[in-house]
């Protein structure tokens, strides 16, 4: 049985297309597919998957449910809690370990709270 090939029908749209316009054709489709999945990425998550980050990140898992926990109360769990964990560690200089044992002890929350604007442009 022989395969009838359409390779050149298909590919009438690109022929006419240089290599660098089929680069930037490609990347351009990429983005149309990727796009979609970044954004639920940025909008919904939960405790359970921010747990997951954290202990991904190396904290136990009773540290991981203390910052999550605090993350919901404090509204900052949208933001993701090694997002919270990452950006206090970079606000005080120290490292991420040190900055997620300072927010499971209850410290520093208010400083995390502040690193966070209400309108944040995640782009």
């Amino acid at each position: 049985m022989k395969r009838q090939d359409d390779y050149e029908l298909r590919r009438g749209h690109l022929k006419s297309l240089s290599d660098d316009a089929l680069k930037d054709r490609f990347w351009e489709l990429a983005k149309q597919l990727t796009d979609p999945m970044l954004q639920m990425g940025r909008q919904y998550t939960s405790p359970a998957i921010e747990r997951s980050v954290l202990l991904r990140m190396g904290f136990s898992s009773l540290e991981a449910k203390a910052i999550v926990d605090a993350c919901m109360e404090k509204g900052l769990l949208r933001h993701g809690a090694g997002h919270v964990v990452y950006k206090l560690s970079g606000n005080m200089n120290v490292s991420l370990r040190q900055a997620g044992e300072y927010l499971a002890r209850g410290e520093q929350w208010e400083t995390a709270a502040g690193l966070f604007t209400e309108v944040e442009d995640y782009e």
